[in-house]
């Protein structure tokens, strides 16, 4: 399983966003990106959880 790219999660994000927002983006392409912009930020949130706990742990 590849590892987890933060910082490349936020760039296709930001690319993502950049294509929603173009009104020559279709209507179906357009789902297509919502959904993949939620398993996006559902990673992104994961992964913080994750380092916010290992930073926790290590105050502990």
């Amino acid at each position: 399983m590849e590892q987890f790219d933060y910082n490349k999660a936020i760039e296709e994000l930001e690319t993502i966003a950049a294509k929603v927002e173009d009104p020559q983006t279709g209507i179906d392409d357009i789902d297509r990106y919502i959904k993949r912009s939620q398993e996006l930020i559902e990673a992104c949130r994961a992964y913080l959880r994750g380092a916010r706990q290992n930073v926790d742990s290590l105050l502990s």
